[in-house]
């Protein structure tokens, strides 16, 4: 599992208005057992970090200084095209990067209080910082700064996956050590801040 997959090119024009989309975003925990299209994902990706401009910094989501300094990994549960495992997400070639095989989400379901739509949702998407990362620019105000970050980027991801028709759930109660050993055995560096779980309302 080491070969770059290519995400279809994502759509920038048309779809829902933005300020219906808005109107309609909802936190939805319950999810029907199908899956999801590469398309969709590749749509929800791009909203969260895809590349907007002419350089790797101008992004879909705001960055203090265009730092950028978080990692954006996918759970794929059920996602056509693609087998079930951890993918990293690489803005600049907007592609995801197979990080490990295997089914995830019961694991991770535990690792977070039990909440088990993240065994049963199609796809979870996640973002993990390494410390020095957040503080190469602006010292310890990054970590507060890099939050931020995290925040606009998921309430994209709320907003694309609203306008799909999907439904999306933030994750922010974990045990951090669980959670972080699940995705540093998989060559992820450091921790895991935040998640949010994509699936088809039921």
């Amino acid at each position: 599992m080491t070969n770059i997959v290519k995400l279809p090119r994502p759509l920038v024009g048309g779809g829902a208005p933005v300020w219906e989309t808005i109107g309609k975003r909802r936190t939805v925990r319950t999810y029907r057992p199908v899956g999801l299209e590469l398309g969709q994902v590749s749509q929800l990706l791009w909203a969260t970090a895809g590349v907007t401009g002419g350089t790797a910094y101008l992004r879909a989501a705001p960055s203090a200084g265009a730092r950028h300094p978080a990692t954006v990994f996918l759970v794929c549960n059920d996602v056509s095209g693609l087998e079930r495992g951890v993918y990293v997400y690489v803005p600049a070639e907007h592609a995801l990067r197979p990080a490990g095989t295997g089914s995830f989400g019961e694991p991770l379901a535990a690792a977070c209080l039990g909440q088990d739509m993240l065994a049963r949702a199609p796809a979870v998407f996640g973002w993990c910082v390494a410390p020095e990362e957040a503080a190469r620019k602006y010292g310890e105000r990054g970590t507060r700064y890099t939050l931020m970050d995290l925040g606009h980027a998921c309430q994209n991801l709320y907003l694309a996956a609203t306008a799909l028709g999907l439904g999306c759930c933030a994750i922010g109660a974990f045990r951090d050590e669980e959670v972080n050993a699940i995705f540093s055995a998989l060559g992820l560096r450091g921790a895991v801040l935040y998640m949010a779980t994509v699936g088809v309302p039921a």
